[in-house]
């Protein structure tokens, strides 16, 4: 159910595209092993929902995969499910709802980058599944799935799964011109639940590439992408 309440969490439920009835589950999603350690009441932590995001996420990109390829076999499928819901693919796709800002991490993992962490953010991405899934039933579920992980199903390999393009780019545009990519919002449209963004990048004020996806993020990467395939 959505509602209109606004939260601590409010702009990762923007980018969710859900609200949640019950804000206890997201901060059980959100809440690490390592800060429920340090207080002295009992926290729940999120290594329970992770268990039941894996499985949730595990049969839906299954689902989508064999509705996909219908010429694929079992090898195939199993193949690219595991490359879908691998650690560093759900890490990204944390990255693109910016999970990491949100963790709720001990003192320790705070101090240790833990929420640049690959594991802590594909932990919390499976987390976060489970907690939609818990406040508002499959449909929503299938919802978000649909949006991280759809341009993914339309052709790209496992091997392209987990290529960051923006250090990529960052990279090439450091070494070739010394200088940083720049990143411009075009455009956002569409209802809180499902909105689409396009950017554009810039290379020494040279467009160099524009793309879309379901968060400025996800149009980032996109955008990058289309410059590295133009620059070489």
């Amino acid at each position: 159910m959505l509602i209109n309440q606004e939260t601590p969490y409010s702009g990762l439920e923007d980018a969710v595209g859900y609200r949640f009835s019950d804000p206890r589950l997201l901060q059980e999603a959100l809440t690490h092993r390592s800060r429920a350690n340090e207080v002295s009441c009992r926290l729940p932590d999120n290594q329970r929902l992770e268990f039941l995001g894996d499985s949730i996420l595990g049969f839906l990109v299954g689902r989508e995969l064999f509705l996909h390829y219908p010429d694929w076999n079992e090898g195939e499928l199993s193949r690219h499910r595991s490359a879908l819901v691998d650690e560093g693919n759900l890490a990204r796709l944390a990255r693109e709802l910016d999970l990491g800002s949100y963790l709720i991490l001990g003192r320790g993992e705070e101090k240790s980058g833990g929420r640049e962490k690959k594991s802590l953010l594909a932990d919390a991405y499976e987390a976060l599944i489970a907690a939609v899934y818990l406040d508002g039933g499959m449909q929503q579920v299938q919802r978000l799935v649909k949006r991280q992980f759809g341009h993914l199903l339309a052709g790209d390999t496992p091997a392209t799964l987990t290529r960051d393009y923006k250090t990529a780019l960052q990279e090439l545009t450091q070494s070739r011109h010394a200088v940083m990519p720049r990143y411009e919002l075009l455009d956002a449209a569409g209802p809180d639940h499902d909105r689409s963004y396009r950017v554009a990048v810039y290379v020494k004020d040279t467009l160099a590439g524009e793309g879309s996806g379901t968060s400025k993020k996800a149009a980032q990467q996109a955008a990058a992408r289309a410059a590295l395939e133009k620059l070489g």
